[in-house]
């Protein structure tokens, strides 16, 4: 009999979660560097004029520095808002200022656009813990990003940002789950 994949799940990620912990800020800051330049290849890569991309907690890879270069090179960017119901808001923050979300997220601050505005950009930048091999994401339990992927009709290029000892052979997984696309890491970039 296989294992329960919601046990195997929240074991790997108290193990993940662990992990991020115990890097030092040396290690960060040269995640973060690395991250930043490879996140602005795939998007110059995909020709992306509008993405979805998350802010970063202090404990996931550091997406702030790409963030900025986005909106620097006049990209839209669309920030995720947590709703009640399980959905995501989107917001392109135009106050400039973060706010603590319904989970202790950071989310930015704007006019809310309603779930569906995810459905106008060219690539999505998604939060995870882990990834395997074959795409598979595990994120970190709360389902949002599943559900908002799995409703879109024309789903643009999904990548997973990560560190690298994150990227598995395989992730315990449940039907709900959707795969990305692609994993961006500080030093690598793949597409399933």
């Amino acid at each position: 009999m296989s294992p329960d994949p919601t046990l195997a799940k929240r074991a790997l990620r108290a193990e993940l979660r662990e992990r991020r912990q115990n890097l030092s800020q040396h290690e960060r800051d040269i995640a973060t560097i690395g991250l930043t330049q490879n996140l602005e290849a795939v998007t110059l890569d995909l020709a992306a004029r509008s993405i979805a991309c998350f802010l970063s907690t202090p404990m996931e890879p550091n997406t702030r520095p790409f963030i900025n270069w986005a909106e620097a090179q006049g990209l839209r960017v669309l920030f995720p808002i947590s709703r009640d119901d399980g959905l995501l808001d989107w917001t392109v923050g135009e106050e400039s200022v973060e706010t603590e979300g319904l989970h202790g997220m950071p989310e930015a601050v704007g006019e809310l656009l309603g779930p569906i505005a995810i459905n106008d950009v060219d690539l999505i930048i998604v939060p995870a813990a882990s990834v395997d091999e074959s795409g598979m994401r595990m994120g970190w339990g709360r389902g949002y990003f599943d559900k908002t992927l799995g409703s879109m009709e024309n789903c643009p290029p999904v990548y997973a940002v990560i560190f690298d000892s994150e990227f598995v052979d395989e992730v315990p997984r449940e039907v709900h789950d959707q795969p990305v696309n692609g994993v961006v890491t500080p030093t690598r970039i793949l597409t399933f």
